[in-house]
């Protein structure tokens, strides 16, 4: 398995790939990689096949961090990494620097950005301005270096999913976007790499999300009628709330294609909610 850190070196070692006929299959990552990435990984070699070749990139981006956000000291350990990706199979990795992805070594003189104007306005659009700007902007950029005929990323970060697909599909990127089910503890908690930070009695108090997820969909089976969003809201609020070190962010309850909010939840409907626990803010999303 090898690594490489430049920008150039990874897309002449990409076009080279694609002279020879290989298919390619990226997994973008942030590193501090858990069982939920290897789960992309296998997702990723499925679909290229045995002769395909598998990239993971490992990059802390910082333009879809916010000024109060926890960027540096988002978990980092690129050995260990390292040897997850070589026991998973992995091809090559790629860890570029900033100066590699934001040329000149500083992004705030980046002037170039792509922006996805529809799916990213609510949930984490909202909650995180700029956030989804700063991840179209540099998958668009690791597609352009790794020329992937497969992307797969998580289902834990559904939103996110939709904005890529919208992107792939209104700028005709050459590769087709795979979304793998979120991975979850026995207990219920999404794996995250934030999960890190969840000392002492934080990890049991995270899991009031996955509790808020099963709450709603019991209220959706209690009663035959589409149920009140702005009544659930405040339930869910109140249950999360219950733990000491627990506060919601948001909840939603959304069409699952457009992502457009709903007044009356149904059957078939998806719901999303940020929880900060402790100082960790944590994501979760299920279907309905």
């Amino acid at each position: 398995m090898r690594i490489i850190k430049s920008a150039a070196a990874m897309q002449r070692q990409a076009l080279r790939w694609q002279r020879q006929g290989m298919r390619v299959g990226l997994v973008p990552t942030m590193g501090y990689l858990h069982a939920g990435h290897l789960s992309l990984v296998e997702r990723a070699r499925r679909a290229v096949g045995g002769a395909g070749k598998i990239v993971v990139s490992i990059y802390v981006n910082p333009t879809q961090f916010g000024p109060h956000e926890d960027f540096s000291r988002y978990p980092r350990d690129l050995a260990r990494d390292m040897r997850l990706c070589r026991q998973a199979g992995v091809d090559l990795v790629f860890a570029p620097e900033d100066g590699e992805m934001y040329p000149g070594g500083n992004h705030g003189r980046f002037s170039t950005h792509v922006v996805e104007e529809d799916l990213s306005r609510s949930m984490e659009g909202s909650a995180r301005p700029g956030h989804f700007r700063g991840v179209t902007t540099v998958v668009a950029k690791l597609f352009n270096l790794v020329l992937p005929a497969i992307a797969v990323f998580g289902a834990k970060d559904y939103q996110q999913a939709a904005v890529l697909k919208r992107m792939v599909r209104d700028l005709n990127f050459p590769l087709k976007l795979l979304v793998a089910p979120t991975v979850r503890e026995p207990d219920g908690l999404a794996l995250s790499s934030r999960n890190k930070y969840l000392a002492g009695g934080l990890r049991a108090q995270a899991l009031v999300l996955w509790r808020g997820i099963n709450e709603a969909r019991a209220a959706l089976r209690r009663s035959s009628r589409p149920t009140s969003a702005a009544q659930l809201k405040s339930r869910l609020k109140r249950l999360i709330e219950r733990e000491p070190a627990a506060r919601l962010g948001y909840v939603e309850f959304f069409d699952p294609e457009t992502l457009a909010p709903t007044s009356q939840v149904r059957h078939g409907h998806h719901m999303a909610l940020a929880v900060i626990v402790g100082k960790t803010r944590l994501i979760d999303n299920a279907a309905l």
